[in-house]
């Protein structure tokens, strides 16, 4: 059923409160167990990895072009549209995408269930921006890595901006979050995998050489933005890859970098 409103402050719509400010949104969804699906074809992915959606959030001219996606939700599911002005001021952005939905935000696994089956994961390394997180896990899902940890310091992947930029890949790539860093990094090095730091640094092995020899369980660390990999982390990796650049540019960015390494470390075809 579509539910007319027209007050910012309606209480039923509480849940998309000031999307754009990230400290709040950071306290509230994990609160509330909830977050953010933004665009229909981000809704629909949640859907098919089994997430269950709370609410919509739309404007009027959207309730045709989805129409099919509401048919699928209705009546169980509260649909609720208002003027652009209105969500406008109750998201603080506009909806270009069409529609918004809160979504039961999902348990996360423990790392041995994440882990149990995979040959190649990544290790986001206390990434502060959503934009890079979200596309680290499209370019994993995309270039064939089996999995993700996060490190208890790393931005949120179902943060809404995360997840639009995965394209939903943050649905399907298995993926949970370390406990404590980087203590928990040498408990899955005994698990037998082989720790590649990526770094910039000058006396690094050049990608495309370690690339030629590859470890049976290889688990590659990117970090943060500007300072990247912390010392720690430098410290229990078995080995530090670099990207060989170019014309003075001594690294990419974070996102880039991790997408180079997952197609250059890829699994042979057939395998």
């Amino acid at each position: 059923m579509l539910i007319e409103v027209s007050d910012p402050l309606d209480p039923r719509l509480e849940d998309y409160f000031r999307l754009t400010d990230v400290a709040l949104r950071r306290r509230i969804e994990p609160l509330r167990g909830l977050f953010m699906a933004e665009s229909a074809a981000v809704i629909e992915r949640a859907l098919a990895a089994g997430i269950e959606p709370f609410s919509l959030l739309m404007t009027p001219k959207w309730t045709g072009p989805l129409r099919t996606l509401l048919d699928r939700l209705e009546p169980a599911v509260p649909v609720y549209v208002g003027p652009d002005e209105v969500l406008r001021q109750l998201t603080g952005f506009n909806l270009h995408r069409g529609v918004l939905a809160a979504m039961g935000r999902p348990v996360l696994p423990s790392i041995e269930q994440v882990l149990k089956d995979a040959r190649r994961a990544v290790v986001l390394e206390d990434i502060v921006d959503h934009t890079n997180v979200g596309a680290i896990f499209r370019a994993a899902a995309g270039l064939g890595v089996d999995a993700a940890l996060a490190t208890p310091c790393c931005a949120d992947p179902f943060y809404r901006r995360s997840v639009r930029v995965s394209m939903g890949s943050v649905f399907s790539l298995p993926w949970t979050r370390f406990e404590g860093w980087p203590q928990s990094l040498a408990a899955v090095k005994a698990q037998g995998w082989h720790v590649a730091a990526m770094s910039p640094d000058p006396d690094a092995i050049a990608l495309d050489r370690f690339a030629a020899r590859l470890p049976d369980r290889l688990l590659m660390l990117v970090g943060t933005e500007g300072d990247g990999l912390t010392s720690h982390a430098l410290e229990l990796a078995d080995t530090v890859v670099s990207i060989p650049m170019s014309r003075g540019v001594d690294s990419l960015n974070v996102a880039s970098a991790a997408a180079v390494t997952f197609w250059a470390t890829r699994p042979a075809s057939g395998e």
